[in-house]
């Protein structure tokens, strides 16, 4: 579940943003929404397990979105006591496993020669991707949650303070640095930049889309994504801590308290928008757009014309993660570890599986051939086919 931030201190919700619970010297008496209980649901899918092993201790009780990088031939995983490990996406074949000294907060980035993380002492690590090796590091300035991004010549990281800072990808060499402004009181999470051949698009807590010139960090355009409204700090809050989706010549974009918008990637000028208030990025399938809520309903909106198709409003307020197509099901999970198989056609609930006593933070994710990536919050890496019950 995301937190909250006020200034350089962070405070944990036990609900999403309905409450701010002890900070010092801030308090609410606001109260907040109760998760809805775990659902009971008669069966129809199974979650088949391929293979699962630990990493470390996962994100050993710290608020991190430690995601593992699907390249392909290769899965690589990081914890956050500093385990790294490369794995064969189709037996979970162990290729290598390199312990760091280092505490990793975010991470796993990577190009076709490099791995980045970030560390607790916002240390930017590049290391190899046949062995783990450490190539270089650099320091930041502050600490970053979102795993590094490279196009292969570059390698751009994002703060929580609002900083985009671009380096060399070969020698570590500073590059550029954009600036942006960050609201009093902003969300404990943030999206990865997307990097392309010449150009970082990047989000912000200001609900204001970026896009910025990969030579010089200049900005080129910006959309807003939110706008803060209300009394409140709270009520304010417009953040956009889910990566924008690529399609073809187009970004799709969903926000906090914001819109759901489809713009042209070279200008940013809108395609259409509409009302949505959510932490993660939609997932696409079929010619439909699926969301998970910031308060926890799962939506279907025809991509043609945005109409809803369905609402699946069981899973309220239980902190769901991104959602993943795969075959006729919407996979999401929850702050309790269960994963729910959802039907792509009308949403009901077809399957249920406990995955993490500890939660599940990280989206799953779709491998080559349909199976899905899971990655728990105390470290269990493992992948599932879901096949209907017998």
């Amino acid at each position: 579940m995301p937190g909250l931030r006020i200034g350089r201190s962070t405070v944990w919700v036990l609900a999403l943003f309905a409450s701010i619970i002890g900070m010092s010297g801030c308090s609410t008496t606001d109260t907040f929404e109760q998760p809805a209980p775990l659902p009971d649901v008669d069966t129809t899918v199974d979650f088949d397990q391929v293979w699962d092993m630990s990493v470390g201790d996962g994100h050993d009780g710290s608020f991190l979105y430690l995601a593992p990088l699907n390249a392909g031939d290769v899965i690589y995983a990081a914890s956050a006591d500093g385990d790294l490990v490369a794995v064969t996406p189709d037996t979970g074949k162990l290729i290598w496993e390199r312990e760091l000294k280092d505490r990793i907060f975010a991470g796993v980035g990577g190009d076709g020669d490099q791995l980045y993380l970030v560390t607790r002492e916002a240390d930017l690590i590049a290391l190899s991707r046949e062995n783990g090796e450490e190539l270089w590091r650099k320091s930041l300035p502050t600490e970053v949650l979102s795993a590094p991004q490279s196009n292969g010549s570059m390698v751009v990281v994002q703060t929580t303070d609002g900083r985009v800072l671009a380096y060399d990808a070969a020698k570590g060499e500073k590059l550029w640095q954009y600036e942006s402004t960050v609201p009093v009181l902003s969300i404990r999470g943030a999206a990865a930049p997307l990097v392309g051949g010449d150009v970082v698009i990047a989000s912000f807590a200001n609900g204001k889309l970026m896009a910025l010139a990969g030579d010089s960090g200049q900005p080129i355009w910006q959309y807003e994504v939110g706008q803060p409204k209300g009394r409140t700090e709270l009520e304010r809050l417009v953040d956009i801590t889910g990566q924008p989706i690529v399609l073809d010549r187009a970004l799709m974009v969903v926000g906090y308290q914001g819109k759901l918008a489809l713009l042209d990637i070279q200008t940013g000028r809108e395609i259409w928008s509409t009302k949505a208030s959510s932490l993660y990025s939609p997932a696409l399938g079929d010619g439909n757009i699926y969301l998970s809520s910031a308060n926890g309903d799962v939506r279907a909106l025809r991509g043609s014309d945005r109409d809803e198709l369905w609402v699946q409003d069981r899973l309220a307020w239980r902190q769901l993660t991104q959602p993943v197509v795969s075959g006729d099901y919407v996979v999401v999970a929850d702050f309790e570890g269960y994963l729910h198989a959802l039907s792509a056609k009308d949403g009901s609930l077809q399957g249920q599986m406990e995955f993490d006593d500890e939660g599940i933070r990280v989206p799953a994710q779709r491998l080559a051939n349909g199976n899905l990536l899971v990655f728990g919050n105390g470290g269990r890496l493992a992948v599932f086919e879901l096949r209907k019950s017998e």
